[in-house]
């Protein structure tokens, strides 16, 4: 939602991701697996019940952010711009190659 009021207001728009999240394998954000948390953490965040027990609650751990809202993705190598496939595969691998065995 933010991402969308940010490009309707000509704003650029970034997200922060480290790179240990990012999967080269994926071909789209409709095909990354969203892991749901407890709906209890929403329910009564901290043990303070706000919501009843039977109302309907869903509790994603994070949500995606289509690519054509995104100025660029903030990870610990810096800021990775357009076109996200070839400058995140360039980055990913080229920090893969530089590592040096522990």
């Amino acid at each position: 939602m933010l991402s969308v009021l940010a490009k309707e207001n000509k704003v650029p728009f970034y997200t922060v991701a480290p790179t240990s999240t990012i999967d080269l394998k994926i071909s789209d954000g409709n095909k990354i697996p969203i892991e749901e948390r407890t709906p209890d953490e929403v329910r009564a965040p901290y043990g303070h019940e706000l919501i009843p027990e039977d109302f309907p609650v869903r509790n994603p751990a994070f949500d995606i952010t289509p690519q054509r809202y995104l100025a660029g993705i903030v990870t610990e190598f810096g800021i990775i711009q357009a076109p996200f496939k070839d400058n995140l595969s360039r980055t990913l691998l080229g920090q893969k190659a530089t590592k040096t065995p522990a």
